[in-house]
């Protein structure tokens, strides 16, 4: 382990120990009053996520060398002038109420997963026939509730890709591949996509997720294995296996199994951080700051600095690691992050605040929440920003009450968590492996449909599963 490694991992723990995971303000914190806050506040954050979906697509090049520096731009439009307009203590506090509450938290368990899934290499190759296929997508399915979507993703994108290679019709795996292992198996635990660990940051218990989604994700992935496997078996007996497989069937094995042990690891720290309450906490600039969450995010990068120290250079090089997807995950979430704060302080002032005719639509006329609405507008902002922050938002327009969220008002908090995750699938930017799975597709040499193409098999597929879940769950919930 190299000295700059282990200096940054110094730096790290040391920013850690005095700022992880707040949990809650002190009573006399300078907080923006929302009732006084105008939806002006809030075009930094939609400028921002636009940004995310539109500039990859159509300005490649510039984005690819200057994300951070527009991701910068944005968060400034907040700041400067918050500070200007309510003062530097409270735009002081509520940047640094957001970036504890849930940036460094967020960012260490991503860094974690994709730290430890990096060092994880299938080596071999598999005959891609229906059945096999079939089991693929659903060991992956599975994966991804425990390793997290991305790190599901990158692990088993590849050795599908081989197991396809003689397949003349094979674009419908790698479309099915997107919606069942990089978004819907995120369901299964906060684990597995990053709208469920702000949730379990904001207090839903760690196993919430996994009883009171698991029906609807059942059925999401029984229909979508069986459409799947009826569809992938036509296509094959149309081929008639003339093309000869340029990876003959080899036997299959895992290198990099020490970050197996780590993976449960990770799984053990996030487990008992959400359990073990010590009572121990102080503050830091009115943000209230537990010792279990501080030791879990030290635990996390101390198991990064493990999977680092531990694994063969050539597995990472084999997976074609690089900590360029971190980094820029990293800079565009701590823009978002920041634009969200006025949006989130406007939320909270609920019917006083400029966003009355939002909360006014996701009620109904008695004030009981109306989770059809919940569903379908986090899924469809999820569709087309970044499921994350969209969780957030309507987690904060539901209450923002992690007990309230998973007692009386559970079926909502299923509405949204289930918007989130599933939605996310429906185009390319819904959630980050949509994208990181075309790309490393399309750098085998197989051509995957255009954004709109990929939108017209998700609408035709998803949109009517997702009125299904609507009737099967949500209509008696309303």
């Amino acid at each position: 382990m190299n000295t700059r490694l282990l200096n940054c991992g110094l730096a790290a723990a040391v920013l850690l120990l005095v700022s992880s995971s707040a949990v809650a303000a002190s009573p006399d914190a300078p907080a923006a009053d929302g009732r006084q806050v105008g939806l002006v506040w809030v075009l930094p954050f939609v400028g921002i996520l636009l940004s995310i979906a539109i500039m990859p697509l159509a300005v490649p090049a510039f984005w690819h060398h200057h994300f951070g520096k527009v991701s910068a731009a944005w968060a400034s439009l907040v700041i400067v002038p918050f500070a200007l307009i309510y003062g530097i203590p409270t735009a002081t506090y509520e940047v640094v109420h957001l970036m504890l509450l849930d940036y460094i938290p967020f960012i260490v368990l991503l860094l974690a997963l994709f730290t430890v899934t990096g060092g994880i290499h299938i080596r071999g190759n598999l005959h891609g026939s229906p059945s096999m296929n079939t089991a693929l997508l659903s060991i992956g399915t599975v994966l991804a509730g425990w390793m997290g979507t991305t790190g599901a993703s990158m692990l088993l994108i590849r050795p599908v890709i081989r197991a396809n290679d003689d397949r003349r019709h094979k674009i419908h795996v790698f479309i099915f591949f997107i919606f069942l292992v990089s978004n819907i198996g995120g369901a299964l635990t906060p684990l597995g996509d990053p709208p469920l660990f702000l949730g379990f940051l904001k207090g839903v218990d760690f196993f919430w997720t996994t009883s009171h989604l698991f029906a609807e994700m059942l059925v999401c992935v029984i229909v979508l294995l069986l459409l799947f496997y009826l569809l992938d078996s036509y296509w094959y007996r149309k081929e008639g296996h003339l093309k000869i497989d340029p990876t003959p069937e080899t036997p299959v094995r895992i290198e990099g199994g020490i970050n197996i042990i780590l993976m449960a690891a990770v799984v053990g720290v996030v487990l008992v951080s959400g359990t073990w309450k010590p009572g121990v906490h102080f503050t830091i600039f009115h943000v209230t700051l537990e010792l279990q969450n501080v030791l879990r995010d030290l635990a996390l990068i101390v198991i990064c600095a493990l999977s680092l120290g531990f694994t063969a250079r050539k597995v990472r090089v084999d997976n074609s690691f690089s900590w360029g997807p971190m980094i820029e995950v990293a800079k565009l979430f701590a823009g978002i992050f920041i634009t969200i704060a006025p949006a989130i302080a406007i939320l909270k002032a609920g019917s006083e605040g400029a966003l009355a005719p939002l909360v006014a639509l996701v009620t109904g006329p008695d004030g009981q929440a109306n989770d059809i609405w919940f569903f379908w507008l986090t899924g469809i902002l999820s569709s087309f920003l970044d499921n994350a922050p969209t969780y957030l938002v309507f987690f904060n327009l539901a209450g923002g009450d992690a007990a309230t969220l998973m007692g009386p008002l559970a079926g909502t908090l299923a509405a949204i968590s289930c918007g989130a995750v599933f939605m996310g699938a429906n185009t390319y930017i819904g959630n980050a492996p949509n994208f990181m799975v075309k790309a490393v597709v399309e750098e085998s040499g197989i051509r995957m449909p255009s954004f709109f193409g990929y939108m017209a098999w998700s609408c035709a597929i998803l949109v009517p599963l997702f009125i299904l879940l609507t009737i099967l769950f949500f209509c008696c919930r309303f």
